[in-house]
């Protein structure tokens, strides 16, 4: 087996590239990842899915329709704030006077913050679409391993990997898309623009304005549509990263489903001590599935259990005593050669009945309960 060697430390490992890096991102990890390894990364680790692209295009989308309807008004505000500044440019003092340092936080209140909230809405709204509520404060846990950056590793992600060349390409495809955007626009419009030099500020203002809009919620629509196939990236990417090897499979269900040498230990002691009160066993059954004489299954089913259940099992002398148990106790013998064969082939004492005889044992386990129930009557009626 090849060992590989630790990488030299320093500025030497920094930029040291590996020839690892070409080889299969997710070698030895074929399996694909739990619900349970899922959930940790999810909860403990803030490891999700999530595609910033829909968080810059919504983030740039609703600010923008915000400026549609309240660009008039934001509009007269700045003319406002404008004038009432430099109309007492000489009679404030901008230093010594609080009064101006609060007209302008003010005004500047009514411009930015109705952009500002969009925004922080427009992040936080993109984000719970994603992933829903996340809290986790490992993500803010220093790390001091990246005081030294490792160039090699960076170089790695960014440029040697699926993840990397997406990227590269998505890259490309934001600018051509705004490019395109632009270009198309201001073309549609570009005698409007060669004219602005005769026309006033106002009308110049607004159709720079007008133009710039337009251009912010175009690309911004086209991002979004963007984010899509990003998104699926992403998920696939952060499937692929959480993926298993077959001894993390195994250490994971060792752990919270328990050691199954432990669990085949705990089933043989239950199926002994069972199988020594047969007696017992067959008694409470409801009913007794034969072969006639070679086998004998007694099944139990008392709600809420989630299945009928083999109380006692037997083959040919041990058959046979089930079934003298079961008449001598008034356990209704039912025989079903190929139930009685099959169940005792796929079962053993403690064991639910495999899915595939629900139907055949549930119509069994129904005629059985209108016998009884006939008869109880029966009894009933002649002690009155």
């Amino acid at each position: 087996m090849s060992r590989r060697l630790p990488p030299p430390g320093g500025l030497a490992g920094a930029l040291a590239i590996d020839l690892q890096w070409f080889a299969a991102e997710d070698e030895g990890r074929t399996e694909e990842p739990s619900e349970l390894k899922i959930r940790r990364a999810r909860e403990e680790e803030g490891r999700v899915a999530k595609s910033q692209e829909l968080v810059g295009a919504l983030v740039l989308l609703f600010p923008a329709l915000t400026l549609v309807f309240l660009g008039p008004s934001m509009l007269r505000t700045c003319v406002e704030m404008l004038r009432f500044f430099f109309t007492r440019s000489m009679e404030l003092d901008p230093v010594g006077d609080r009064l101006v340092a609060g007209l302008f936080f003010r005004y500047f209140a009514r411009l930015a913050l109705p952009i500002v909230s969009v925004g922080m809405l427009a992040g936080i709204l993109s984000n719970l679409v994603q992933t829903g509520f996340i809290f986790t404060t490992k993500p803010l846990v220093p790390n001091f391993s990246r005081v030294l950056p490792r160039f090699g590793q960076y170089f790695q992600r960014t440029l040697f990997s699926v993840e990397g060349l997406f990227n590269f390409f998505k890259s490309i495809f934001k600018m051509a898309i705004i490019g395109a955007v632009a270009f198309f626009l201001i073309r549609a419009d570009l005698d409007k623009l060669i004219s602005l030099e005769s026309v006033s500020l106002w009308t110049g203002i607004s159709a720079i304005a007008s133009l710039a809009l337009r251009m912010l919620i175009i690309s911004a629509l086209l991002l979004l549509v963007l984010s899509v196939p990003d998104y699926m990236f992403r998920r696939w990417r952060h499937l692929e990263d959480l993926r298993m090897s077959r001894e993390e499979v195994k250490e994971e269900r060792r752990q919270y489903e328990g050691d199954p040498y432990v669990r085949s230990r705990i089933r043989a002691r239950m199926r002994q001590m069972m199988s020594q009160n047969m007696a017992a066993n067959v008694a409470k059954a409801d009913v007794v599935i034969t072969n006639p004489t070679h086998f004998a299954v007694a099944l139990e089913y008392r709600p809420p259990m989630r299945a009928p259940q083999v109380t006692a099992r037997g083959e040919d002398e041990a058959a046979l005593l089930i079934r003298r148990i079961a008449r001598d106790k008034g356990v209704p013998l039912v025989e079903n050669r190929p139930l009685a064969r099959a169940l005792y082939a796929e079962t053993e004492v403690g064991d639910f009945i495999p899915l595939a005889y629900y139907k055949v044992v549930a119509a069994i386990l129904g005629k059985v309960m209108g016998i009884n129930e006939e008869r109880r009557r029966r009894e009933e009626a002649m002690r009155a």
